[in-house]
């Protein structure tokens, strides 16, 4: 498995005492899949990110990534978050070459530039390499985000509700895009989110978690294929899954 967590607990520390947050935790991604993660508000799934990032220790249990254990930040994973926090000052080309000046010092300024073009292009940026940040539109800013997060070719990719803020239209063309993206690059991905839809759109499975403290409580294998299209969002089979999700989700709100 690429990434795998094993039996994982985690809490966190306030004024008030102790706040369990996973609780046995186990599950695994195998190399080059996509798994998406979804769960009540609040119930730990941002702090499953952090933990397979690096950017958190879990109090029990371990993480892996290619059988090694994550206990700091890998340069081999990117990420991408809700807001896509670019830098205003450097243009869209810059940005996205960002992780490159960071890890990648084995290549030089004309493989970077070409590196972050070939993503930009892939994702419809081309024209716009020289624009700010604040002349782009949301969805154009995430796939900007999109592009920085694959740009140094990372072996993990976690999407943490990047597509959250988007109405939903630019959500279902970015999408799209993420499609493409899998298509075209090499990575293992983890994707949390709210939506079940996009759950089960972009994933090739999808788990659901317990209230907090979180455990997992259900998988759903999508039946999509490779070559999934938005009309089959509307299928009797999916709308099947979308429902039985909708009640794991149910049952898992009692929970808390």
């Amino acid at each position: 498995m690429h990434i795998e967590l094993r039996n994982v607990s985690h809490e966190f520390e306030l004024e008030t005492g102790f706040l369990p947050v996973l609780e046995n935790l186990s599950f695994s991604v195998p190399k080059g899949k996509f798994t998406a993660i979804v769960g009540p508000s609040g119930c730990g799934k941002s702090t499953i990110t952090r933990l397979v990032s690096g950017l958190l220790k879990s109090k029990k249990g371990e993480v892996f990534i290619s059988n090694e254990i994550v206990n700091s930040p890998k340069s081999t994973v990117g990420m991408a978050f809700q807001n896509p926090v670019l830098l205003e000052w450097r243009n869209i080309l810059d940005n996205v070459i960002l992780p490159l000046e960071i890890v990648s010092k084995s290549m030089n300024k004309v493989e970077k530039i070409n590196r972050a073009r070939e993503l930009l292009s892939l994702v419809g940026l081309a024209e716009f390499e020289k624009s700010r940040p604040s002349e782009l539109s949301g969805g154009m800013k995430q796939r900007a985000s999109l592009c920085r997060s694959l740009v140094h070719k990372p072996e993990v990719l976690i999407l943490d509700e990047p597509f959250g803020a988007l109405d939903a239209f630019t959500r279902e063309d970015l999408w799209q895009t993420m499609l493409t993206l899998k298509k075209q690059e090499s990575f293992t991905c983890i994707l949390i989110t709210h939506d079940l839809r996009e759950a089960i759109f972009l994933a090739d499975e999808v788990l659901v978690l317990s209230g907090r403290p979180a455990t997992l409580q259900f998988q759903l294998e999508s039946k999509l294929g490779d070559n999934r299209k938005l009309d089959d969002l509307y299928t009797n089979e999916t709308t099947k899954s979308l429902s039985i999700l909708r009640k794991q989700i149910e049952i898992a709100q009692k929970h808390k």
